[in-house]
């Protein structure tokens, strides 16, 4: 597997996807600057890391989706291969359109920090087939706008999909449906505000992102 990871202004977690994927895995990522406008050839993952792109000005991800490389990374997308946006970079994709919906200023109006449970609500996907039987996990959050909103017809369409792939059991921002994380309707991409990418070391204590960097590793295979 190939992977890459975009770096924009304010990205704070690249070298946290980066360093839990080799982990995991032992593939080592790429770095791609946001003003580059070509990915590497043969990339099989295409990472979008959390932190403040761009200060998170005028709204979170949105003038990191108009950056050069975001070109490059919607048409990975679109040959099939696998983009996950984790935190910011959920955000990212749904301002650039990849994702549906949008991730506003948490219901509390505060800032969140911690670990949540997640139940799996969709085990059967490119992120999720290595949890096997597991119905949850347990991911950190940390955001201050991570509440997923989205129009009913959107809701209902991604219920009836199945494209809902992540759930809060604790819901800490107010999100509709406690909707965590979400597939694109290929199932290649994935938005989610937990941090699989702060979870994958078990010097750290948690260890609730390791299938996720095991299902992308044998969802390239």
């Amino acid at each position: 597997m190939k992977s890459a990871v975009i770096v924009f202004p304010g990205s704070n977690c690249d070298r946290d996807c980066a360093t839990s994927l080799a982990r995991v895995t032992g593939v080592q990522s790429v770095f791609v600057w946001h003003a580059e406008t070509m990915l590497p050839e043969g990339l099989d993952l295409v990472i979008l890391p959390g932190g403040f792109a761009y200060g998170d000005y005028l709204r979170s991800g949105a003038m990191a989706a108009k950056s050069p490389i975001m070109a490059a990374v919607r048409a990975h997308a679109a040959e099939g291969r696998l983009v996950a946006g984790i935190c910011n970079g959920f955000q990212v994709l749904t301002e650039c359109g990849l994702l549906p919906g949008a991730l506003m200023r948490n219901s509390t109006m505060r800032y969140v920090c911690k670990d949540t449970p997640l139940a799996i609500a969709n085990p059967d996907t490119a992120f999720t087939r290595a949890y096997g039987a597991a119905a949850e996990t347990v991911m950190p959050v940390g955001n201050g706008d991570g509440r997923y909103v989205a129009d009913d017809e959107t809701l209902d369409r991604l219920e009836q999909e199945g494209r809902v792939v992540f759930r809060y059991l604790d819901n800490p921002n107010g999100s509709a449906n406690d909707i965590a994380g979400i597939v694109n309707d290929a199932g290649n991409v994935i938005g989610l505000m937990p941090h699989p990418d702060r979870c994958a070391d078990p010097a750290l204590g948690r260890t609730g992102g390791v299938a996720f960097f095991r299902s992308v590793l044998e969802a390239s295979g």
